[in-house]
Parts: structure tokens; sequence; C-alpha cells
């Protein structure tokens, strides 16, 4: 039952849940416990201008909503404390057909149609010693070698093993193995594939039951300044070097912010996608004062390749935005952003994105320089008061061009609204 999944289901499992804090309650294991219900309804579309490539469906359009149920346990007492997390997902379709799927929404089956609906349940254990824990089970990790893709309607989610240790003051320390992946619009899972640039590597045997990865943060300096060292390896597809430095300087009325990142990646074992060539670096830049930040931000990629990341996920490329990634072989990327947040003005819940960003030098491998733009607007306003206190709106408007692939105009409209359950 690949896109599908029944209520009862996701009951019996909040059932069992409940039924095992009740009996441990005593124990403590209820402490600490959280349960939260979010509903999400998200409206996506995408008019593809000037197609290029074989796919020639000249829109995406869908409308679904979707429930995320995150309920997590508190720890039995002892040197050693045992919990355990569950994560439920339900898609509904409310709009689609044959000729505008593919938003990212909601899966498309064999005969080209959308699923009615589709989700998932799962379960973390997780034991804590100290200050550490380790997480066995559904697992949504963000980090920077595998960055947290909340872009759509529902979350991924991946299998395996977490380790989190934070015994030192200001050092953070991570590490773990995951073995299969679920895409932000399937219900089940499998082997994890890549992405280099804007690729999806999807056809024949470039698949894997293996991501590991282990970093370090270390936050200092009154936590405005902070350093990050990590490792990962889709094994026998890619593996990653990641170097970070952030600082946030208050500077009178000003609080001046600095970004900066450096991926090394190259081919890893048996080198399922041949070789692979790329280092990537990005600085972004800010400066802070009132409701207004105002960023720049300069991104580069050296190499043969585009940037690799595992499929369907984001990256905390400085550059990378809604609907470009600016991260084809040899491509240089310049950003200008404005942000700004209304309670400046009385208008508490109420802020504003606006950027653009302007790519060039792409090696697109087809005798000629690739260049590409994108400007993208934002508007969020989370309602303050009033029955509808909680509720939160997010329009998203993007225009972007390119010469060596698809221009897109982009809509989002988004709801959001959690219940918190315990």
């Amino acid at each position: 039952m690949k896109n599908q999944t029944h209520i009862s289901r996701l009951s019996l499992a909040i059932g069992a849940l409940l039924g095992a804090c009740e009996a441990v309650a005593e124990e403590g294991f209820i402490e600490g416990a959280s349960a939260t219900l979010q509903a999400r309804n998200y409206y996506f579309s995408r008019d593809f201008s000037d197609i290029v490539g074989a796919n020639q469906q000249s829109k995406s359009e869908e409308w679904a909503q979707g429930f995320i149920l995150n309920i997590k346990s508190g720890y039995t007492p002892g040197t050693v404390g045992f919990g355990i997390d569950v994560l439920g997902q339900l898609g509904i379709k409310l709009d689609s057909s044959v000729d505008r799927v593919n938003t990212g929404l909601l899966p498309t089956g064999g005969d080209g149609k959308a699923a009615d609906d589709f989700g998932r349940i799962g379960a973390a254990l997780k034991a804590r010693l100290s200050k550490t824990e380790l997480k066995v089970g559904e697992l949504t990790p963000n980090l920077p070698v595998l960055t947290f893709s909340d872009i759509r309607l529902l979350p991924p989610t991946y299998q395996g093993a977490s380790l989190v240790s934070q015994e030192i003051e200001g050092l953070t320390l991570q590490a773990g193995q995951l073995r299969s992946g679920s895409l932000l619009n399937e219900a089940g899972d499998g082997k994890m594939r890549a992405k280099l640039g804007h690729v999806p590597q999807l056809a024949g045997n470039a698949e894997t039951d293996r991501f590991n990865y282990a970093g370090a943060d270390y936050a200092f300096n009154d936590k405005r300044t902070s350093a990050g060292v990590w490792y990962a390896q889709l094994e026998d597809i890619y593996n990653q070097r990641f170097y970070s430095l952030k600082h946030s300087e208050p500077v009178g009325d000003w609080v001046l912010g600095a970004n900066l990142g450096f991926y090394d990646s190259k081919e890893d074992g048996k080198r399922l996608l041949g070789d692979i060539d790329n280092r990537a670096l990005f600085t972004l830049l800010s400066a802070k004062r009132g409701g207004h930040t105002f960023s720049v931000g300069y991104q580069a990629m050296f190499g043969d390749d585009a940037f690799p990341r595992v499929f369907n996920n984001i990256t905390p490329l400085g550059n990378e935005v809604p609907t470009y990634e600016f991260a084809g072989a040899d491509e240089r990327s310049w950003q200008v952003r404005h942000d700004f947040d209304f309670a400046a003005v009385g208008i508490p819940g109420l802020v504003s994105t606006l950027r653009y960003i302007r790519g060039d030098n792409v090696d697109t491998g087809a005798g000629f320089e690739g260049k590409e733009w994108e400007r993208d607007l934002d508007l969020g306003y989370t309602f303050q008061s009033g029955w509808l206190s909680g509720l939160g709106i997010r329009v998203r408007n993007v225009v972007a061009r390119s010469n060596y692939r698809s221009d897109i105009d982009e809509n989002r409209l988004i709801f959001n609204y959690t219940w918190q359950l315990l």
C-alpha cells in the first residue's frame, strides 16, 4: 500500500501510544510529552512559459489538504530514559487532473492521475543518557548535509538511527545512518537517490540504502558565533564535506550578520553516477535594523559537475530559492534580499520577503553559457487574536527565467493551523 493509508491505522497507533503513556505516567513517561495536529491547505501552480526538455507539460497545478500529527513522549526515569515519538501524515486531493500533475503535493500513479489520498505513520524509539539522545525509526533530520525539506504538503521522512550529544557546553555532535527515505509526495519508503543541480537522477540503478553522516557545531562568543564541520556519504553515489561559519554583531541600532559555507563533493564507492566533481562556496551578509533586514549573497560552483544532494531535498546554500537552485556546474550567482516584519509599524503577524537572484557562467554541456534569474515575493500573516488566532496564511509569487532550462511562473497559497493536543 504505497500511496494510501486508512485512518483506522492512525487511530490505533495514537491509541496505543496514549495507552502506553497512561501505563507509565507515574514513572514520568508522560512528563514533557507533547502532541500537535497541524492542518495545512496548499494550492500550488507552476506555469512553464518556455518549456525545455522531454516533458512538454505546460502547467502543474494542484490543490490539497494535509494533516500532520506529531506525538512526542517524555522519558522513563533512571540513568537511561526511554521514550517514543510518533509521526502521522495524511494528504487528501482537492483538485488535480492528468494534464496538471507533478506539483510535488500528491503522488501520481501509473495512469497519470494523482492519488485521491495518501498517508504514512511511523514511530521512533528514543533513549537518553545525560545530554546524549539516540533515536531509531522514523526520523525528520535537519542537517546541513540533509536539510529538513518541508516545502510541500507533507514533509519527507527517513528511516534509520541518529545520535545527538550536547555534553560539552556550546558543542553539538551528531551522527547517524539512514536506510531508506519517504518522499514528500509518497506514502511508501525506498532507497535513496541523488539530484545534481536541478536534474533528479531517477533512472537506472543509481540508488542506495545507506546515507551516513557525522558532524560537529560549536557556538561561542555568547552564541553569536558558530562554526561547523560535517561529513556525509550517500553510499556508492557521492560523499561530501561541509564547513560553516556564522556570526552576528550588534553595531548601534543595527545587527550585522554573516553566513559562510563551503561544500566539497566527489563520487563514492561504486560510482553509480560516475565521477562527481563539485565544490560550492556561498556567503550571505545581512544588516538588520528595526523591522528591516537587508541581505546580499554570492554563491559559486567549482568543478565539472552541479551540486549534489539527496533527491527531493533543499540545501542551506545561500542562493537556493523556491524554484531555481543556482547550483549548476561552474555557476556564479548574486542575491539581494529585503525582509520586513510589520510588527515594527504596529502590525504584528505580518511579514514580507522580496529577493532577486541572478546567475551566469553555467556549463550547460551544450556549447553555450547558461544564464538565469529569479524574483520571489513572499507575504505571510498569522492572526494574533479572535477565533482565527494562530491561523497562518502565506502567499508566494515567483518569476524565474533561464536560457537553458524551463522558464517558470509560480504561485502558492498556503493555510496553516496547529492544534496543541497535549
